[in-house]
């Protein structure tokens, strides 16, 4: 049991990662340095062998295992960083677990690996990256016997209960605010789980059961951050089909037998420890971002996009942020994690937070006087963020929604002195609303929003330039 992936292998020696198919026909294709270093991660994680009808598959993957090994031997080449050499440790022994039998290289391979890695731990990068190094551990701890897996098992383990303390906030939330990294950690404790239930002696009751209610914990914020279309919002990074969504992970909970809560979620649904508010009434879904970027010494998959949101009408998403669509250090990937790509205001021109490089940040953002409630058949919420402080003009930018069943009225208010400022909104192609601006003027340009890797899609933003220090945008639908 696992949730399965979109398969990635198109042949025995071709690949499609992030919307881009390519043949590793050479051993130096392993590693080529004009390759994006995502795909080529991507390449050596071996997803494919837990992906959807991978059994169909076999014969590729027992001749893709044999190759990886004699074509990356140990300590050369992208395949051996310490990451995709976690995602991978775990995917061999699911396939081993799946009555696939490792013949004695690959064996030989898998264990070397696991203690490659155990040197290698990212202690330097934190997160995401030595939370999957500690699961890898434990992975291929309880797979193999002896001495040496036992103290794999033991550091793994001991590296996962710090790092559930420390990564997952009492809201359930992952600490990087991410709802797509947060999906792949969510993912992660429910293989151990299954891990736990294939070898029950070498885990205690304590271990599982905190597993557990962390995984319930964190199925509740997904479902908080999930649009009525079943997909994640897009707040820091986050793009579709990289993480495990929200109706696949609950599948594979149930399917380890554990229930997950079902029951409508409230009008005002607060994630105060991630900074997150969804408000529902009628036919409208909103999902705002009131919180801090991420946590201080980790803000890689932050993005400048303080008291943005993103709009459901009816089931459809109609109102987002821009997603994306590269890791690459490049001027798109700035642009992408800028605040010009996201549903808030622009002040001089700057971004709110200093995102820089592709996993930088020097100064940022930081929430203020958030408060959310409700009058009649209203829902309203209210933030400020100071990331403009900097400015000569020493800006605040405050923002109040006020929902009903028939309208979004959006309220901007800037409390300084600037050149500029611009609230941007972007509308996905379809999108049945009307619009309306007081003390501001409005247009709308052409724009591109990027669901998925690799993935440029085109839609409208509206640009509004206000007139006066407060001003309203006002979205009206029937």
């Amino acid at each position: 049991m696992h949730c399965d992936r979109t398969a990635s292998m198109t042949g025995p020696d071709s690949f499609r990662f992030l919307n881009v198919e390519r043949r590793i026909a050479a051993e130096s294709d392993w590693s080529r340095p004009d390759w994006p270093k995502l795909w080529l991660y991507n390449a050596h994680y071996f997803d494919d062998l837990a992906a959807a009808d991978a059994a169909a598959r076999t014969a590729w993957h027992r001749a893709l295992l044999a190759r990886w090994v004699v074509e990356n031997p140990p300590g050369r080449g992208t395949g051996w960083e310490p990451y995709p050499t976690s995602l991978r440790i775990v995917n061999w022994v699911k396939w081993a677990l799946a009555d696939n039998a490792l013949d004695d290289a690959v064996r030989q391979s898998l264990a070397v690996q696991a203690r490659f890695l155990r040197e290698r731990l990212e202690i330097h990068l934190l997160g995401n990256h030595l939370w999957a190094n500690a699961k890898a551990l434990v992975f291929a701890g309880a797979f193999f016997d002896g001495a040496e897996a036992e103290a794999w098992r033991v550091k793994g383990l001991a590296l996962l209960r710090r790092e559930l303390k420390q990564q997952i906030l009492p809201d359930g939330g992952h600490f990087e605010r991410s709802p797509m990294y947060h999906a792949i950690v969510l993912a992660d404790l429910l293989d151990l789980l299954q891990l736990a239930r294939v070898y029950p002696g070498l885990f205690t009751d304590v271990d599982v059961a905190a597993w557990r209610e962390m995984m319930l914990r964190m199925h509740r914020w997904l479902r908080v951050m999930t649009h009525p279309d079943g997909g994640i919002s897009f707040f820091n990074d986050a793009a579709f089909d990289i993480a495990p969504a929200l109706a696949a992970l609950t599948d594979y909970a149930a399917a380890l037998g554990v229930a997950c809560d079902s029951a409508r979620l409230a009008d005002i649904e607060a994630l105060a420890d991630s900074g997150y508010v969804r408000l529902q009434i009628g036919p409208a879904v909103i999902i705002a971002d009131v919180g801090e970027i991420g946590p201080d010494h980790l803000p890689g998959h932050a993005h400048a996009d303080t008291l943005s949101f993103e709009l459901s009408l009816r089931g459809q998403r109609v109102l987002v942020n821009g997603g994306t669509s590269t890791y690459e250090v490049t001027a798109e990937r700035l642009r992408q994690r800028g605040t010009a790509a996201h549903n808030t205001v622009v002040v001089d021109g700057v971004d709110s937070s200093e995102v820089w490089s592709s996993f930088r940040v020097a100064r940022r953002a930081r929430p203020l006087e958030v408060a959310w409630g409700r009058d009649g058949d209203v829902l309203w919420l209210s933030a400020g963020h100071d990331g403009y402080r900097r400015l000569p003009g020493n800006v605040i930018h405050r923002r109040r929604w006020r929902l009903d069943p028939k309208a979004l009225a959006v309220e901007d208010e800037l409390e300084g002195r600037y050149q500029s400022a611009e609230a941007r909104f972007h509308v996905l192609p379809g999108a049945e609303f009307a619009w309306t601006v007081e003390r501001a003027s409005g247009r709308l340009a052409a724009a591109t929003w990027h669901p998925r890797f690799g993935e440029s899609m085109t839609c409208e933003v509206l640009s509004v330039t206000p007139a006066a220090p407060v001003w309203t945008t006002r979205f009206r639908w029937e």
